[in-house]
């Protein structure tokens, strides 16, 4: 056996271990941890008081894009028009899910698209459709997307992860390929200081490396402000953050290898309700 093959192999046996102790959890006492359990008492306070929290300016941007026209464009129409609850379609509006609707969905991305040719994470979606409306340039990390995520996620706390394999065959096959090369990057040593994932987030939970507490790195609260970027950012920015840690060679934005690592973490975290966004160090 080669050894990227012994790798796969062994990252799905590490799998199949994660889910079962995932369903174990689920069907008695749930005592997985998530970020918000290690924040310092100040941040837990300046986290609970929406008046100092600065993650709300962004949720109220959010909100306004949400129900505002993306600025620049004539012909641009807000996501309300396409996602208004309660409201009939109108003719040729390419209507969508309600706003309740899109907002559960934020506890089912990381998915798989409709072709099955890549991962699609919120951020991703949220980008798709506003470049449908009026093209914009956006990234996954442009302030725009992530204040659109942002109050997605806040419409949706509480919500379980609930992050599933597709219903078709071929799919589902090609998901679950996804889901163990997330497994495997998740153990795969990395970087100068020859670390994986695993070090820290599993085996090292609750030690402080350079002023930040280890957590479990269950993605419960994302997108995340955190202090040091004086902004809000999504799991893949927290990911690549993670790769310049350890001094690894840092994936580009939209990587595949960062999609698969968001899988694994959602999966590992199926059942945990939504509770961002949140403050981090």
């Amino acid at each position: 056996m080669s050894s990227v093959a012994l790798r796969l192999h062994r990252g799905v046996a590490t799998l199949v271990m994660a889910i079962t102790s995932i369903s174990a959890a689920a069907s008695s006492a749930d005592v997985r941890r998530t970020g918000n359990d290690f924040l310092s008492p100040e941040l837990r306070a300046l986290q609970s008081d929406p008046t100092r929290n600065p993650a709300e300016l962004w949720v109220e941007r959010g909100r306004q894009l949400w129900h505002g026209a993306s600025a620049g464009s004539d012909t641009a129409r807000s996501c309300r028009h396409c996602h208004a609850d309660g409201a009939a379609p109108a003719a040729g509006t390419g209507y969508g899910p309600s706003a309740s609707e899109v907002a559960r969905a934020a506890a089912r991305f990381p998915r798989l698209q409709a072709d099955g040719t890549r991962l699609l994470s919120l951020e991703d979606q949220i980008r798709h459709c506003r470049a449908r409306n009026s093209p914009s340039g956006d990234t996954t990390d442009t302030d725009e997307v992530i204040a659109l995520s942002a109050w997605l996620h806040q419409q949706a706390k509480g919500t379980p992860i609930a992050v599933q394999a597709p219903g078709d065959a071929a799919n589902a096959q090609r998901w679950q390929q996804h889901l163990a090369q997330g497994a495997v990057a998740w153990q795969q040593r990395i970087g100068r200081y020859n670390l994986a994932c695993v070090h820290c987030h599993d085996q090292a939970v609750g030690a402080t490396f350079r002023g930040d507490v280890a957590s479990p790195g269950h993605p419960t609260g994302f997108p995340v402000y955190r202090l040091q970027w004086s902004r809000p950012g999504s799991v893949e920015r927290r990911l690549r953050a993670c790769f310049s840690a350890v001094q690894a060679e840092m994936p580009a934005p939209g990587d595949p290898l960062l999609r698969q690592l968001e899988l694994y973490l959602k999966v590992r975290a199926n059942g945990m309700p939504l509770d961002g966004p949140s403050i981090r160090r």
